[in-house]
């Protein structure tokens, strides 16, 4: 087979690989937690019923997780789940686990993500390097020259709930045109998933 030809093929091949197994991988993860959902529940439906009830599990699983998100929106929830954290924190190997998944999954949520206004570049912690930072709020600073626009800027050093936070002016930062959800994704991959290029233009 000439080489330009097996080149051609190799490339395709790689290429539809990173495409196919991803999707492929992610259905397959669902497929898997809607089997053992169901099974973790089938013994209760089977007593009940006295058959199995396909997909009955599932629907409970969903059911469970509304009422866990009514509780935690409301102050006395919001206390009993903080008790409950406090409990978890006591077992010896679980409390090495729990906060590093519940940080990962948190950092993806609805009001992680409403938090940070803009992903931009800001120089820190010294001259000429740049750290990536979530903008979070603007501030008006009054000073012997007068009044500056500044912004906060949250910048993460282990992840999204440790870091530190800097005031700058806003025409010393970069923007760089990513969403708030790409920057999370590049500070949790320890910067591996940064574009070739910044600023990225939509």
């Amino acid at each position: 087979m000439p080489g330009g030809v097996r080149n051609w093929l190799k490339r395709r091949f790689i290429a539809g690989f990173f495409v196919i197994v991803p999707a492929f991988a992610t259905g397959w993860v669902l497929w898997i937690f809607w089997i053992k959902i169901d099974d973790l529940f089938d013994p209760f439906y089977r007593s009940l019923f006295g058959r199995p009830v396909p997909g009955l599990g599932f629907l409970t699983a969903i059911a469970i997780i509304l009422l866990m998100g009514v509780i935690a929106t409301n102050v006395v929830g919001r206390r009993v789940l903080a008790l409950a954290d406090q409990l978890l924190m006591r077992v010896p190997v679980y409390r090495r686990l729990y906060p590093s998944v519940k940080q990962l999954i948190e950092s993806f949520s609805p009001e992680k993500r409403n938090s940070f206004k803009e992903v931009v570049l800001a120089e820190h912690p010294r001259k000429g390097e740049y750290v990536f930072g979530f903008v979070t709020s603007e501030v008006t600073v009054e000073g012997p020259d007068g009044k500056r626009d500044m912004v906060t800027v949250f910048v993460p050093t282990n992840n999204l709930y440790l870091g530190d936070i800097i005031v700058v002016s806003r025409d010393e930062l970069i923007a760089t045109g990513l969403h708030v959800e790409e920057g999370i994704r590049i500070i949790l991959s320890a910067g591996t998933a940064t574009p070739a290029r910044l600023p990225r233009i939509y």
